[in-house]
């Protein structure tokens, strides 16, 4: 069985090898994508999002449709419809009357 010591030895040389592997392999990565950019003739302008869309866009929230005049809740009509809706339909009432 291996001692403490040997095993750190061991780690640090596993972590050594694998930074420097590391670089290696990203070193050969860009040197492609340098190749690649020229033999077609592209700028890193080319390579942004062409959608226009941005990665962190916020959902919208959207209006309600149906509301609880006696609490004030809402309801937006997606999704599942909410407690006091569902007991209120069970009761007899239309969903039209909640309509906002």
């Amino acid at each position: 069985m291996a001692t403490l010591q040997e095993l750190m030895a061991q780690r640090a040389a596993l972590d050594q090898q694998i930074a420097e592997t590391k670089d290696r392999e990203r070193g050969e990565a860009i040197a492609k994508v340098r190749a690649l950019m020229s033999e077609f003739g592209l700028t890193p302008a080319d390579l942004s999002l062409r959608s226009g869309r941005t990665a962190t866009k916020a959902p919208s929230k959207v209006a309600a449709k149906y509301r609880n005049k006696a609490t004030g809740e809402t309801w937006s009509g997606r999704g599942l419809q909410p407690k006091w809706l569902k007991a209120a339909l069970a009761g007899g009432a239309k969903l039209s009357d909640f309509a906002v």
